[in-house]
């Protein structure tokens, strides 16, 4: 009986060692998968932050002097450079009309994204556009005569230009851009500006 009781013993301490093996075993290799997944995770976003939107345009050295002056913009519409002391409110605004394009650029050196668009884009276009815009903080939307395209979108040094707002490029953009590495002034104000 002795031998009996000594073998389920140690029986179940092969099995409680076993098991407790096995537990400690799947938490390390538990924590070490979630923190794999998680680096390939920011390794990813890192390389998306890094990589331009297909498309995009980009300007560097653009001024940021507050002026009370007409300014005249190397592209259209404007993705930086001088502008007026005054920004435009960009908390997911939508304007009917076209507004000052030195406002809009105060806004972009906020973190703003600055989505324009042409009499060529459709009505459901604009509508998808408001509604997105309207969701987005740090966004505006106006209407732009004089851009080549029926939409683009302006960040701080950046553009791009599409034919319709279903492009995925568009929702690209205002991920990448919003508040994105290139915003001069990240977290400043977007509301108690201008509003037309």
């Amino acid at each position: 009986m002795r031998r009996t009781e000594a073998a389920r013993e140690r029986r179940n301490r092969i099995l409680t060692v076993t098991l407790s093996g096995l537990v400690v075993a799947g938490l390390v290799g538990g924590t070490w998968y979630f923190l794999l997944d998680n680096k390939k995770k920011q390794d990813a976003k890192e390389q998306a932050a890094a990589t331009p939107v297909k498309g995009e345009k980009s300007w560097k050295n653009l001024g940021r002097n507050h002026v009370s002056t007409p300014v005249t913009y190397k592209m259209s519409p404007a993705t930086g450079g001088d502008h007026d002391p005054t920004w435009m409110n960009c908390n997911g605004d939508v304007y009917a009309q076209e507004i000052d394009e030195a406002n809009a650029v105060h806004s972009l050196e906020h973190g703003a994204v600055w989505v324009t668009y042409t009499d060529k884009a459709s009505a459901e276009d604009i509508s998808a556009l408001q509604t997105l815009v309207k969701q987005t903080p740090y966004t505006l939307m106006s209407p732009y005569a004089d851009q080549s395209s029926p939409v683009v979108v302006s960040a701080w040094g950046k553009q791009l230009g599409v034919k319709s707002a279903s492009d995925p490029r568009v929702r690209e953009f205002l991920v990448k851009y919003v508040q994105g590495k290139q915003t001069p002034e990240p977290g400043a104000v977007c509301t108690g500006g201008k509003s037309v």
